[in-house]
C-alpha cells in the first residue's frame, strides 16, 4: 500500500491530522493498533480550551461539540472551606473552556473520516519503520497475524507515550526531560448530575480534589492519593466520603452521588522529548510530551501540534515549501514548554506534598491566595488555562 502521509495512532491527534490533510486533498492512511470500539471508548480528557475549540471549529468538526458541550466561563478555586470563583471569560476578554469528553470528540472524528472515505486500518499495529531517513519510508504493520507494508512520504507519530514512534529517533539525537510527582489521581466516573456549575479545584490539607463533569448527568471526580496507592483500598463509599470532605464548604452545598461506572488510578508525570522531528518522522501529542492532568492540557496540546504539522505538510504539497517542516519541532516545542510550565505550576500549587516543610506549605497557600485575590495573577492563569496561541493553523 502507498500513501502520502502514514499516521500511526487513532486518537484525537492522528484523526484530526488525517482530516485536515484530506480537506486539502492530501492522502493519508491511519493505523490504529486497537479496535474502533476500544479507541473511541477510552475515557480521557474532558476540558477543551478555547484555542483547541477554535481549531476544531475551523476544521469543520465541532458541530456536536457546540451543540452538546458545556461552556464554562470560569472555575472555582477552593482553599480549605473557602471557594473563590475565577471569571475566566472576563479576565481574557471573552475566552472560555468547553467540557466535552475526549471520547465524544474521537467518535466525531471517526465518523467524519469514515464518512469522507478516509482510510483507517483498525487492529493494525506498527512494528517498525524502514528507510526513515530516505525519501520514501515504509511502515511495517501487523494485522490479522500478517505483516503488511505501507510506503509513504512522511510518518506522523501520534501513537502516545507508550507507542513505537518516539523510539525511532536514535538515542544519540534524542533528549528526554522528565519528572515524576509523588502522588497520583484516583478518578471516578459516576452517573450523577454535577454538583457544581463549573469545575472545582480544591486544595485541602488531606490532599487535592477535583470536581469535573462529562455531561449534565455524568460527573468526573478525582482525589489525590499516594503514588503507590492500591485501588482496592478505595471502595466507593470511601471515595465519596473523602470527596465530600475535601470539597465541602460548610455551607448548604452538597456533593451529588450516583453509581460509579469507572474507577482508576492515574500516575502524575511531566515529560518532553526533543526534537519532535527526525528525518521523515514527526511526533505529535503524547508521543512527544505528556503533562499531569491538572491543567487539562494533554489533548489540547496534541491538537496544537497537528495544526502546525498539517500547515507544514500543506505548504510542502501545495507550494513545494519546506520551511515549516524544517521548523516544526522548534515551533511546537516553544508552545509545549509553556504548557509544561503551566501544568507543572498548577499541579505543584494545588497538591499537598508531604515532603514539604511547614514553611513551604505556607508559601504554597500564599500562592493560592494570590491567585484568587490578585487580578494580574488570575489573568495570567486564565490566559494559560484557555490555551496559548498556535503559531500556524491551516486555512480552510
Amino acid at each position: 500500500m502507498d500513501t502520502q502521509v502514514a499516521i500511526i495512532g487513532g486518537g484525537p491527534a492522528g484523526l484530526l491530522l488525517s482530516h485536515m490533510l484530506a480537506m486539502r486533498g492530501i492522502g493519508s492512511v491511519l493505523l490504529e493498533a486497537r479496535s474502533r470500539d476500544y479507541a473511541q471508548e477510552r475515557v480521557r480528557a474532558g476540558v477543551i480550551e478555547q484555542t483547541a475549540v477554535d481549531i476544531l471549529t475551523r476544521a469543520g468538526v465541532a458541530d456536536r461539540l457546540h451543540r452538546e458541550g458545556m461552556p464554562h466561563h470560569g472555575i472555582d478555586i477552593q482553599i480549605g472551606p473557602d471557594r473563590h470563583f475565577v471569571d475566566i471569560e472576563a479576565l481574557t476578554g471573552g475566552r472560555r473552556v468547553t467540557v466535552y469528553g475526549q471520547r465524544e470528540l474521537v467518535k466525531d472524528l471517526f465518523d467524519r473520516r469514515l464518512a469522507d472515505g478516509g482510510v483507517i486500518l483498525f487492529e493494525a499495529e506498527a512494528v517498525r519503520v524502514e528507510d526513515l531517513d530516505g525519501p520514501r519510508p515504509t511502515v511495517v504493520y501487523r494485522q490479522d497475524g500478517r505483516e503488511e507494508r505501507l510506503t509513504c512520504d512522511f510518518v506522523a507519530g501520534c501513537d502516545g507515550f507508550h507507542g513505537l514512534t518516539r523510539s525511532l529517533i536514535p538515542e544519540a539525537h534524542r533528549r528526554s526531560f522528565d519528572t515524576v510527582y509523588p502522588y497520583s489521581w484516583l478518578g471516578i466516573l459516576a452517573d450523577a448530575p454535577p454538583s457544581n456549575e463549573v469545575v472545582i479545584y480544591a486544595h485541602h490539607d488531606e490532599g487535592f480534589a477535583l470536581l469535573s463533569m462529562r455531561s449534565s448527568t455524568v460527573s468526573r471526580l478525582y482525589l489525590q492519593v499516594p503514588s503507590d496507592e492500591d485501588l482496592a483500598a478505595w471502595p466507593d463509599d470511601r471515595v465519596w466520603a473523602e470527596l465530600a470532605l475535601r470539597l465541602g464548604t460548610g455551607a448548604d452545598w452538597r456533593l451529588t452521588r450516583g453509581p460509579v461506572t469507572q474507577k482508576g488510578i492515574t500516575p502524575m508525570r511531566s515529560f518532553v522529548c526533543e526534537p519532535m522531528r527526525h528525518g521523515r518522522l514527526f511526533l505529535a501529542g503524547d508521543a512527544a510530551h505528556i503533562v499531569p492532568p491538572t491543567g487539562a492540557k494533554g489533548m489540547n496540546s496534541a491538537i496544537g501540534d497537528v495544526a502546525v504539522l498539517a500547515s507544514a505538510l500543506i505548504d510542502f504539497y501545495d507550494k513545494g515549501v519546506e520551511d515549516l517542516l524544517t521548523r516544526y519541532s522548534d515551533i511546537c516545542l516553544r508552545r509545549v514548554w509553556e504548557v509544561e510550565r503551566f501544568s507543572w505550576a498548577t499541579t505543584t500549587m494545588m497538591h499537598v506534598d508531604h515532603r514539604h516543610t511547614p514553611f513551604e506549605r505556607q508559601v504554597q497557600k500564599a500562592q493560592l491566595r494570590n491567585l484568587v485575590t490578585c487580578r494580574a495573577a488570575a489573568t495570567a492563569f486564565a490566559e494559560a488555562y484557555t490555551g496559548p496561541p498556535v503559531a500556524h493553523v491551516p486555512a480552510f
